[in-house]
């Protein structure tokens, strides 16, 4: 008798292999082999490809038919656009999908894949300056850290990962990152290797976060990690290394569990570290090095600064550095620099899932 044989979905085919797709492809090999990182190159990927799909819609297949006025249209989709939950994308959204554009074409005009740049003068929206929309205060991030439930392996895990963000204020890309190797017990330090722009930076970790990342990985991360264990610190509930997304819906569901009316994930720990910093009398110039910020605008007399004075800093200003440690805040006041330091780290949240 014949095997019933079930029905299947046709598979989905893949888009033709137009010369804008083309173009894409050898623009991505070009940056990889120019050592852009790899999160950079999927940003750019998945920025681009959208523009790819706006284009092939309108018939529009080679990157020779692409005008000035073709990419204003464009611009007007990104400013008008709606997603599924009727929400707009922000003024960093709109305008870091228009600079990937004005990148490829640059590089094309450069290979000589098209004769002009129709994206060279192109107006990009002006940058907003705004402080962090979501910020907890020294109770709020208390409440949240004492939600994991420590009797289970998981929430040491977790425990030991709300922790971690808010002492350092990392990115959840860096912590995601981490090696069992790149946390200094002895020296209280955290390694952070090839962070955003590809740059290594080494930042204080306070007392009572080493304390929860030592009971993890003595009491807890031996059961999870498998062989071949690549190292990697924080691993998920099989094993795995963790990817951003799956961290962030962690983190979320603590700050919810809190019920402090106040919504947000990994990155309202790095609002909040700096934050607090700043009110309890950190220098805004060790603030930057703990963050890893190349530059901010209104702050051009940084300078380099030693991991032996940041740990002082950290350990003298961070109300969870120690264990045990309480102090009377300051008041942040309207010093410019440290507004244009939060505005930054706001912008820095549309570029994680729109503020994860």
């Amino acid at each position: 008798m014949m095997a019933r044989i079930k029905n299947r979905k046709p598979a989905k085919a893949a888009p033709p292999h137009t010369p804008l797709r083309q173009a894409l492809d050898a623009h991505l090999v070009w940056m990889s082999a120019t050592n852009f990182s790899a999160d950079t190159v999927t940003h750019r990927r998945d920025s681009l490809a959208s523009f790819i799909a706006w284009a092939e819609v309108r018939a529009i297949e080679d990157p020779v038919e692409i005008t000035r006025p073709v990419l204003m249209s464009y611009q007007r989709h990104l400013y008008y656009y709606r997603s599924e939950k009727g929400r707009l994308l922000t003024v960093g959204t709109q305008r870091d999908r228009l600079m990937s554009l004005r990148a490829w074409f640059r590089w094309m005009v450069r290979n000589h894949r098209i004769l002009y740049n129709p994206a060279s003068d192109l107006d990009l929206p002006r940058k907003e300056k705004r402080l962090p929309r979501v910020v907890l205060s020294e109770e709020e991030a208390e409440r949240v850290l004492v939600l994991p439930d420590i009797r289970e392996p998981l929430g040491v895990r977790d425990r030991a990962i709300l922790e971690t963000f808010y002492s350092t204020g990392m990115r959840r890309t860096e912590l995601c990152h981490l090696s069992i190797y790149d946390v200094d017990r002895e020296r209280g330090t955290v390694f952070i290797s090839q962070g955003k722009g590809k740059k290594d930076r080494v930042i204080p970790i306070g007392e009572r976060a080493l304390a929860w990342v030592n009971k993890y990985l003595h009491e807890v991360r031996p059961q999870m990690a498998f062989e071949p264990d690549d190292g990697l610190l924080f691993l998920t509930g099989s094993g795995e290394p963790f990817q951003p997304d799956p961290l962030t819906q962690v983190v979320r569901r603590y700050i919810e569990a809190a019920k402090l009316g106040k919504s947000g994930a990994c990155h309202i720990f790095r609002h909040t570290m700096a934050t607090l910093m700043l009110e309890h009398g950190a220098d805004i110039r060790y603030i930057q090095q703990m963050l890893g910020h190349a530059d901010l605008a209104s702050t051009q007399i940084y300078t380099q600064v030693s991991i032996r004075q940041l740990q002082k800093i950290h350990a003298a200003t961070h109300p969870g550095a120690q264990l045990g440690h309480s102090s009377e805040a300051s008041h942040l006041g309207a010093d410019p620099a440290a507004e244009e330091l939060l505005a930054a780290l706001d912008a820095e949240s549309d570029e994680e899932d729109n503020g994860e």
